[in-house]
């Protein structure tokens, strides 16, 4: 089972989707603006990815600037609860396969999961 985590407006998250479609894998489709992922969701989507909830937030993002998220103090459990609120904040595209997943970026990265 095949799920991207995907922003269709993203020429990264586009790509990646083409590559995977062009491999002939026909993933789950998760439009993650309009349907955030909850904290747990994001948890074990961390864990597939093996890196911390700061490694998946998008810095250059305005909710970054306006919660400080650059605070060192905060708790995963604070930044994971912050993409929730604020999906733009993950980057994108997450692409999971089983146990193993990768962001696409760039678009090659969902070629490891093949």
């Amino acid at each position: 089972m095949w799920t991207i985590y995907h922003n269709p407006r993203c020429s990264k998250s586009r790509q990646t989707l083409q590559l995977l479609q062009d491999n002939g894998v026909e993933p789950e489709v998760i439009l993650y603006l309009q349907n955030p992922p909850s904290a747990g969701d994001l948890k074990q989507i961390l864990q597939k990815l093996g890196i911390p909830a700061r490694d998946l937030l998008r810095t250059g993002e305005e909710p970054y600037q306006q919660l400080n998220l650059k605070d060192e103090e905060l708790s995963e459990a604070q930044l994971i609860e912050a993409m929730v609120e604020n999906p733009i904040l993950i980057q994108r595209p997450i692409v999971i396969k089983g146990d193993k997943a990768t962001i696409g970026r760039p678009p090659e990265n969902a070629l490891e999961l093949l």
